[in-house]
């Protein structure tokens, strides 16, 4: 009897030491919001290796995004090797093209950067910038995502020297403090530079503008998650401070419309962009969902004819895209996805002599290298992410975005939940997988026989597996 209270004693201390050590480490959230019980995740991930065989669901079947594609991401953002054996299992739709003679180490060369805005003429910015990484942070509002995770992103970009958008959620603290090169996005309902009946306010527009790290504005049409309908935030997440940050009521459903009201035409979403671009003397894109190929011709002729409304960029999201809560008929049915919505974009902008004009930034789904360099081929001058720097983050796809209760932190409002993320860990996480992204991208690029990622063109790609809408037009 004694000897099996003894037992017990051991190990309940067994059980109360890893206790105060789960809540104490910082680099794992799961196990800091969930003590103890978390590790049968973590027992569950490794053993499931060796396992394989006897699992009746393979790694590549999980949506929205499979247990190969987040695996690659998670051990790049710890900076665990993420070499794989006993060969592929991937099904690609698309293949490079590789080179008879790669590139040799010291015929390398950096991705020399890419300049947005232009300087002198119609359509001019005050102050265009480069974009030094072909890799970046897509549009997350706060709100959305905690303060902890927004926190994280902000200072793992300046540590990877890409930068990061706001999303339609406003300019928050969080997104400056980390010091790295921002994109302020005004959504449908101008959170953040909005005045009380909802129209632009020039005022805000400058005071945001006065930031040094505000590099451009992007006017958002539409993202991925929802074309036609504009962005959602339930009410349990509109925290006073949030509300100070867009310019609404706390604790009530933040709803925006489903389109600007103020831009019903080309002609109206030309000046708008022209008056934000005078106000703020930077660069103006604009973030779109495609649809009818027409309206791409109509538009970019119009940018050519009156180049005062031409945007400096434009970012295509795919209708696979989104990280936020959204009706599930627009986030699976409403929209053309990346595949063949960017190899339109960028032959209409070519057609219409804008490629030195127009940059691209492609979106929706981009999380592996694969897929960005997919990407560079395709016509984008640069490529961004959101759930991929979510995942390294530690987001799990539980799919709790919008319930306020993710498990991770990522995107609760729970203060408890939120307190397991803890910023100085993540921050060198969201670099790790920046820098593994664009290391790798840089590999296939060699292997092709070209010194960088922006020497891509469609020739080196091609497709493999035909009926695969988008990737049946890539040339070979």
């Amino acid at each position: 009897m004694v000897g099996l209270l003894v037992i017990v004693l051991l190990v309940l201390a067994g059980v109360g030491w890893l206790y105060w050590h789960d809540v104490t480490q910082t680099q794992h959230t799961i196990l800091r919001n969930y003590p103890v019980l978390g590790h049968f995740r973590y027992f569950s991930e490794s053993v499931g290796e060796y396992m394989r065989q006897y699992q009746y669901l393979p790694d590549w079947v999980e949506r929205p995004f499979n247990r190969l594609e987040r695996s690659w991401i998670y051990r790049s953002a710890k900076g665990v090797s993420n070499l794989v054996s006993f060969g592929s299992e991937a099904a690609p739709a698309f293949v490079f093209r590789n080179a008879p003679f790669p590139i040799l180490d010291e015929e390398k060369t950096h991705f020399p950067g890419k300049t947005i805005g232009i300087a002198e003429g119609p359509g001019a910015s005050r102050q265009p910038f480069v974009g030094q990484s072909f890799f970046n942070i897509s549009g997350m509002s706060y709100g959305a995502l905690s303060h902890a995770a927004v926190s994280s992103l902000s200072r793992g970009a300046k540590m990877a020297g890409i930068w990061m958008a706001t999303g339609e959620g406003g300019l928050a603290k969080y997104h400056l403090e980390g010091g790295c090169d921002v994109i302020m996005q005004i959504g449908t309902a101008k959170y953040g530079v909005r005045n009380k009946d909802g129209t632009l306010s020039e005022e805000r527009l400058r005071e945001i503008a006065a930031y040094p790290q505000i590099r451009a504005f992007e006017v958002k049409l539409a993202q991925g998650a929802k074309p036609g309908k504009g962005g959602i935030l339930p009410g349990a997440k509109v925290t006073a401070e949030i509300a100070a940050i867009r310019g609404i009521p706390a604790g009530q459903d933040s709803i925006s419309p489903n389109r600007h009201i103020d831009i019903a035409n080309i002609k109206e979403l030309g000046a708008f962009v022209a008056r934000v671009r005078d106000v703020t003397g930077k660069p103006v894109g604009v973030k779109f969902v495609a649809g009818h190929p027409g309206f791409l011709d109509d538009w970019f002729s119009f940018c050519a004819e009156h180049p005062e409304g031409c945007p400096d960029y434009v970012q295509i999201d795919g209708g696979e895209g989104g990280t936020g809560a959204a009706p599930a008929p627009l986030a699976d049915y409403v929209g053309l996805p990346i595949t063949q919505a960017l190899p339109m974009v960028a032959e209409a902008r070519d057609r219409h002599g804008l490629h030195d004009r127009i940059r691209i930034i492609a979106s929706g789904k981009l999380i592996t290298p694969d897929k960005v360099a997919w990407a560079l081929c395709m016509g984008a001058d640069f490529v961004s992410s959101a759930r991929g720097f979510m995942f390294s983050l530690g987001c799990i796809q539980a799919m709790k975005c919008g319930s306020g209760f993710c498990p991770t932190g990522v995107t609760s409002a729970d203060p408890k939940l939120i307190a397991g993320l803890d910023p100085a860990d993540k921050a060198v996480r969201v670099k790790r997988y920046a820098e593994r992204v664009r290391e790798e991208v840089e590999i296939i690029a060699h292997s092709c026989g070209l010194t960088n990622p922006s020497e891509f063109r469609s020739q080196h790609v091609t497709a493999i597996e035909r009926g695969i809408g988008g990737f049946r037009n890539v040339a070979e």
